[in-house]
């Protein structure tokens, strides 16, 4: 399994950026996605999960200004993130995971993870 992320970079808060990744699999092994992020100095924080049916958990810290979403054809999840704040400052990662019915933001339940993708906000 290989994880690309791109669409990181710097903005001001209140602006928007679009985070990709693009997955690569080896086998037809079903690999459910998150995406993470990891200030500096902080521990890893789940942010999305889909499951096997492609419903989506939203962290509270985000629900209301994040949306992911999948093109399957592609292999590709984005995740939209709109009125940025400071505190959202932090590195990026696409993870992935054996599927199941079950979201997980656990970072310890993903076995594949991305090289991420900063992204920063100034005030």
């Amino acid at each position: 399994v290989q994880l690309v992320e791109s669409g990181g970079g710097s903005v001001q808060a209140g602006g928007s950026l679009t985070l990709s990744c693009t997955a690569s699999f080896a086998t037809d092994t079903p690999y459910c996605m998150g995406w993470f992020r990891q200030a500096s100095g902080k521990g890893r924080e789940g942010v999305v999960s889909f499951n096997s049916e492609q419903n989506i958990k939203y962290a509270e810290s985000v629900r209301g200004r994040f949306t992911a979403s999948r093109d399957a054809a592609k292999n590709i999840v984005y995740l939209q993130m709109s009125n940025l704040q400071p505190q959202d400052t932090a590195m990026y990662y696409c993870a992935a995971r054996r599927c199941s019915l079950w979201l997980t933001l656990g970072q310890s339940d993903y076995s594949y993870w991305g090289q991420g993708t900063q992204v920063t906000v100034s005030s």
